[in-house]
């Protein structure tokens, strides 16, 4: 029964995990390894346990009436489950139709309250006693398949095979003369058995319907800020590998108020992380860092005022004399301005080698004219780049360097100039100001959305053609938050 909880954490560890149709093809697909899913359950287990005690069971009462003798009436009242150990003898692993979940050598621990009356027509008095008793179940065995499919792009998830199974239990019996009535109570074994083997399912089924409402209601796209959303739509049903499971999600970046349409087959992922032996693996398109660029280009988000260098000098048209005169005649010692923006979407390239990116910008060159900015140069700059990806924790980082660039003059007001005087000087711009702007903005890091509670640890990355992998183990930092999940 503790296993029901087990996919909430699996779908938000995977967090790139919930606005498209489901007819969409994937762009990050996460597989949850073997040694995930036996993290999650040996996790959730415990969380599970403590969300299902104490458990009531229904009481039961037996009266007997014996020619000559009289009647006899037992009962057995306030049962409650208090206390369950699976310890160590549970398996997950992926099943044909779903995820099949298996416990057996469980114990548990009951209390009740005990009653015995005995009446007769020889005797004008009641003879009554009463007490607790506590009981030891041993050998409790619970079963479960779910099964889990796409539902118009979000999860749904339903029990197909669910069973209990107690093998025997002991009833002690404390207060009164409770040796004399020992065999009375035992006639409730079957009845305390029954009760368990009922309650279990019930509690499971109970449960299944909860977190299928949940997963129905995972958002399907989640908001980064106020110009772009990810999309969360979940694609296809989930693949079941002989050990993991994989999860395809949409996973592109799109405008908060328009959807992206341009979609691409995503292959399933293997289980290969560097032969590292790890829990769970998340695999993005290079389609998706290209989709969030393209979102911030169309929003007008990528523009840049250069008001301030590390060698100020360069701001000012004397600095510039001997390279473009006509600048320094027309405007001497004036300070100036570079207005950066881009000409079309910066485009990302992710090979087994390296992270590559092609940034098309055109540099607006402003004179500031006493109280007036005049632009006098258009120069196009397009910028060859590499970068890595690091992480620490739940954060991914990224670092780029210059590999090449190229210029040509778009328009001028100063006159025609050769770009080859200039290009040692953008060259130790690009280099001093551009790329430490561009890694202070990717050293912020990105969050992933893993569950309050966990964090992701030994976070490997790789590379390859048009993907990146991040492979990771997880921990749980703060156990006490797993009870505040809708479904715990």
């Amino acid at each position: 029964m503790a296993h029901l909880h087990l996919l909430p954490l699996l779908l938000l560890l995977l967090s790139a995990a919930a606005v498209s149709a489901a007819g969409d093809e994937a762009h990050v697909s996460a597989v949850v390894a073997e040694t995930g899913l036996a993290f999650a359950k040996d996790v959730l287990i415990g969380e599970a346990v403590r969300s299902l005690t104490p458990l009531r069971l229904p009481g039961v009462e037996k009266a007997v009436r014996v020619p000559f003798l009289g009647g006899f009436r037992v009962a057995a009242s306030n049962i409650t489950l208090f206390h369950l150990d699976v310890g160590d003898n549970s398996t997950i692993y992926p099943g044909y139709s779903g995820l099949v979940v298996v416990a057996s050598g469980i114990t548990a621990n009951l209390s009740m309250h005990w009653s015995y009356c005995y009446d007769s027509w020889l005797f004008p008095l009641e003879i009554t006693d009463s007490g607790t008793a506590s009981i030891l179940v041993q050998g409790i065995e619970v079963g479960i398949t779910m099964a889990i499919k796409n539902s118009n792009g979000s999860l749904a998830l339903s029990v197909s095979q669910c069973g209990c199974y107690v093998k025997n239990l002991v009833i002690s019996l404390d207060g009164g003369a409770s040796w004399f009535y020992q065999g009375f109570i035992n006639a409730f074994e079957d009845h305390i058995k029954a009760a368990v083997e009922k309650a279990i399912p019930e509690n499971i089924m109970e449960g299944a319907g909860k977190l299928d409402s949940f997963l129905q209601g995972l958002p399907r796209s989640v908001s980064l800020d106020n110009v772009a959303a990810l999309n969360m739509t979940f694609v296809n049903d989930p693949h079941y590998g002989n050990s993991s499971i994989e999860f395809d999600i949409n996973g592109l970046i799109t405008s908060a108020v328009a959807k992206t349409n341009k979609l691409q087959m995503h292959p399933h992922l293997s289980l290969s992380c560097g032969g590292a032996s790890k829990m769970l693996l998340l695999s993005l398109d290079e389609d998706v860092f290209n989709s969030a660029l393209e979102v911030y280009f169309k929003a007008g988000s990528m523009h840049w005022i250069v008001d301030k260098v590390p060698d100020q000098s360069l701001l000012n048209t004397a600095s510039w004399k001997f390279i473009i005169p006509r600048l320094y005649w027309s405007y001497p010692n004036d300070d100036m301005l570079l207005n950066i923006s881009m000409a079309s979407s910066p485009v990302i390239r992710i090979t087994s080698e390296k992270i590559g990116a092609t940034i098309n910008a055109d540099m607006i060159i402003d004179v500031l004219d006493g109280k007036e900015t005049v632009p006098v140069a258009c120069i196009s700059v397009v910028v060859s780049a590499s970068g890595v990806v690091e992480t620490s924790g739940n954060k991914v980082y990224g670092r780029v360097s210059l590999d090449n660039f190229s210029l040509a003059l778009k328009w001028s007001k100063i006159g025609n100039f050769y770009m080859s005087l200039i290009q040692g000087v953008i060259r130790v711009f690009l280099n001093t100001v551009c790329m430490p702007y561009l890694n202070s903005r990717l050293g912020n890091g990105f969050v992933l959305p893993v569950v309050h509670g966990f964090t992701l640890e030994g976070v490997y990355v790789r590379t390859s053609a048009e993907q990146l992998t991040l492979c990771s183990d997880v921990t749980v930092t703060n156990a006490s938050s797993l009870a505040s999940l809708p479904v715990l």
